[in-house]
């Protein structure tokens, strides 16, 4: 068995998580959660160590959890968008983003604290600038974002024992972030965005701070000026 602390990182087909994937497997074993079996394969493909862990996250028991005694850490980067005006904006669109970005999170949480509580483990939170102000037509995004941040705080409190870091990154270059500038009739310009890799070394500096040092949130934005 490996003596190599593990790591299980959902939304990892892709975009951030998968930049987070890459930037923690020279040091720990990965589980890369997420509901795109044929993605995952191929990250954990180049990736020594990581094992791909295909689950529904809205649907996740105990079941899925089963052998997973200890976990070190934790990373939520799994989450949805739909942009709309509130007029415009159906009860199901609310209900498939929260039910996604906050309840899906805080159920695998809440499954996975005895293996984090048994490592003294670190959960990280990828959030977005959306869950620190909120814009004409983001009503739903930004609200379960806001809503994924008290469970942040929540969690840190109840929790001593773990560090619990949210972080927000402003638009970053990703599949995502293009359907977000169709949604917005605008142009997808990843040269003006922060590159995934951008925000995994912030969320790898939470993770590898002294163990006196517990990083709560970081801010990260492009260079270039503010992209909200």
């Amino acid at each position: 068995m490996s003596e190599r602390p593990t790591a299980l990182v959902t939304g990892a087909s892709r975009g951030v998580g998968a930049a987070i994937a890459h930037a923690l497997a020279p040091t720990h074993d990965l589980l890369l959660g997420g509901r795109d079996a044929e993605g995952l394969a191929k990250v954990c493909d180049g990736l020594p160590g990581a094992r791909p862990w295909p689950v529904e996250l809205t649907s996740v028991t105990e079941a899925d959890v089963a052998g997973i005694d200890r976990l070190d850490v934790l990373v939520h980067s799994a989450g949805v968008m739909a942009l709309g005006r509130i007029e415009e904006t159906p009860a199901e669109v609310w209900r498939r983003t929260m039910e996604i970005n906050v309840i899906a999170v805080a159920e695998l949480t809440r499954l996975l604290l005895p293996a984090l509580r048994a490592a003294h483990g670190q959960v990280v939170l990828i959030n977005s600038g959306s869950g620190q102000r909120s814009n004409p037509g983001w009503a739903s995004y930004s609200a379960s974002k806001f809503a994924l941040r008290s469970f942040a705080d929540a969690l840190r409190a109840e929790e001593p024992s773990l560090r619990v870091t949210t972080v927000y990154p402003g638009r970053t270059a990703t599949d995502m972030q293009r359907e977000v500038r169709a949604q917005e009739g605008g142009a997808y310009e990843p040269e003006k965005y922060l590159n995934p890799d951008s925000v995994a070394r912030a969320a790898l500096a939470a993770l590898t701070a002294s163990r006196d040092a517990h990083v709560t949130e970081i801010t990260v934005r492009p260079s270039g000026g503010p992209v909200s």
